[in-house]
């Protein structure tokens, strides 16, 4: 899910609640994001807890449910305030004046810690720290810390280890849906000789993050979960043979003018939207790159997600089934009474269970199973999430300097650009990577 972080990396606040979702009533307030309702006789009853995200809509709405679900256990009234896209411009003034509200959902890690490091935040306590520890994996726990300390819970995700395709345009070609970087290459040319372009690539300016989730999921697949962390905090460096082998492998579809619709001229010029509406709305292409999220994107087309557009997963370069997530961090910025309550809550089997139930949701917590969850999509994903426990990993682009992997026409976005445009080029593109890297990190 991007011109920045608070765009795409949002996670398609709206985007991913189109996935197969159920528009449900808002509750704990007014549609427009108003005061709650309050709960019943429980510990917290005249207790008042305000709750900050970048939600509007239908993510907003399920999201009110769940706080509802709160509500009714703890007693508490939970008052729910909308963002808007910029999270960092709402909450700024209000930490300045003292008056921040008392929980807020961040859009990425980075934020969080940026925070964390300026006072910002309250760490998590004890009981929420067990609730953590008991449903996510350490992983996710780290992420959500900061020089020891815990402060974020990872509530809600996207997962984009996944290749949307059309079920008509590989039954014409008699292809299955490939399991290994090799057979997806292989794949391609029996597309390509059946009369379809494979994939629809968003290569364009502005929608070059595709480009990043393709060689996230193709280098944590061949370098494994340790490389790719060493990676992410550039203790590992771009030139690395490492880099090399995975902008070999991407070669393998990039390379392939003809496996891209309109050729490399159309892809370095495509939008994301565009790149899905090529395929299930135009029938342009078999296939196209892009997160749960997509299927927001599909449902502006007359193609039925499930029946018409189904997913496979990431086809493994390596070792490691590929497992990438984005995520939204729920933190705390008050001590008030009730804010740890929340977290607690939040960090708990019942919400990601309420809310998976909604529809346009998944969750690293373990501990919500499979079942829980409305839509046949969402039971696929979080079955490939699960089976891949501690090897899934977060966004590598979103954990890095904002300069190197968010930023539209710089870092990997245009070194990727480029290389899709010269495919041959491994070690100049690992060249640019790195010194667009150093710069970022003040090296």
């Amino acid at each position: 899910m991007r011109v920045s972080w608070f765009g795409r990396r949002a996670f398609g606040a709206a985007v991913a609640a189109g996935m197969l979702v159920s528009s449900a009533a808002a509750c704990g307030g007014d549609d427009g994001g108003g005061e709650g309702d309050g709960g019943g006789d429980g510990p917290l009853k005249g207790v008042t807890i305000e709750v900050a995200a970048k939600w509007t809509g239908p993510e907003e709405e399920n999201f009110r449910k769940v706080l509802d679900a709160f509500e009714k256990q703890s007693g508490a009234t939970v008052n729910y305030a909308s963002t808007g896209e910029n999270t960092d411009a709402f909450l700024g003034p209000r930490l300045s004046a003292g008056n921040p509200p008392d929980v807020a959902i961040l859009p990425q890690p980075g934020l969080m810690q940026q925070y964390a490091k300026d006072g910002k935040l309250k760490p998590l306590g004890g009981d929420a720290v067990a609730e953590v520890e008991k449903n996510f994996e350490p992983y996710w726990k780290e992420l959500g810390s900061s020089d020891g300390k815990t402060y974020g819970v990872m509530i809600k995700a996207a997962y984009k280890s996944i290749i949307w395709y059309s079920p008509e345009a590989f039954s014409a070609a008699g292809v299955q849906p490939p399991k290994t970087f090799d057979e997806l290459a292989q794949a391609s040319t029996t597309l390509l000789n059946s009369g379809t372009a494979p994939f629809t690539l968003a290569a364009g300016p502005q929608d070059s993050w595709t480009l990043t989730d393709w060689f996230e999921n193709v280098y944590l697949s061949q370098a494994g979960p340790e490389n790719y962390d060493k990676l992410a905090e550039h203790e590992l460096k771009w030139t690395d043979e490492t880099v090399a082998n995975a902008l070999e492998t991407l070669a393998k579809i990039w390379g392939k003018p003809d496996f891209l619709n309109g050729g490399v001229a159309t892809a370095t010029k495509t939008k994301f939207d565009e790149s899905v509406t090529q395929v299930f709305g135009q029938q342009k292409a078999a296939m196209v790159y892009g997160g749960d999220f997509a299927a927001a994107n599909i449902g502006t087309t007359e193609a039925e997600v499930g029946t018409d557009a189904k997913v496979f997963p990431f086809p493994q370069a390596g070792d490691t089934a590929p497992a990438i997530l984005g995520g939204d961090v729920a933190v705390a910025l008050t001590d008030d009474k009730g804010t740890q309550e929340l977290m607690k809550f939040l960090a708990s089997p019942e919400a990601g269970k309420t809310w998976a139930g909604l529809g346009g949701y998944l969750t690293p917590n373990k501990n919500v199973p499979p079942d829980a969850y409305s839509d046949p999509i969402a039971k696929q994903l979080i079955q490939q999430l699960q089976a891949a426990g501690d090897a899934a990993r977060y966004d590598m682009s979103d954990l890095t300097p904002a300069a190197f992997g968010a930023t539209p026409g710089d870092g990997m976005w245009e070194a990727l650009r480029q290389f899709v445009q010269n495919p041959t080029d491994v070690e100049g593109t690992q060249k640019r990577l790195e010194s667009a890297a150093a710069e970022a990190y003040g090296e």
